[in-house]
């Protein structure tokens, strides 16, 4: 199964919202990197302010090269969200996620709304993630 993402900004909401499934390759990589970036620039709050949600509930257990570069854009601080939710099966693609993750505050959902209501809740005490 070919890779496939949308990600799409909603600047009044300051909220992020992908969806990525299927295989990933490098170069599927740095096209979700370019629509990312796009979108970001897209959001009015200040940096690192907005949240992210992320539903890979389609998204295949990928390569450990993949991986370790999804590692990699995750830990871009230009992108990093003050709250960050996936929504995600009991899969071993959710294994894989924490350890790109590599100890970043995110949480995972198993259904988009439960995960939208973590992200809108005020939590003062939330760090940037």
């Amino acid at each position: 199964m070919a890779a496939h993402f949308t990600v799409r900004a909603e600047p009044s909401r300051d909220l992020i919202r992908i969806t990525m499934s299927g295989f990933f390759t490098p170069d599927d990589i740095q096209a979700f990197y370019d629509a990312r970036a796009a979108e970001h620039a897209r959001l009015t709050c200040g940096p690192n302010q907005h949240i992210t949600l992320n539903d890979l509930k389609g998204m295949k257990v990928q390569a450990q090269d993949i991986v370790a570069t999804f590692q990699s854009l995750l830990a871009d601080p230009a992108y990093r969200s003050r709250k960050l939710a996936f929504v995600v099966d009991r899969t071993l693609a959710r294994s894989q996620l924490m350890r790109a993750l590599n100890g970043r505050t995110a949480k995972c959902f198993e259904d988009r709304v439960t995960a939208e209501r973590w992200l809108f809740a005020h939590d003062p005490e939330v760090v940037a993630a």
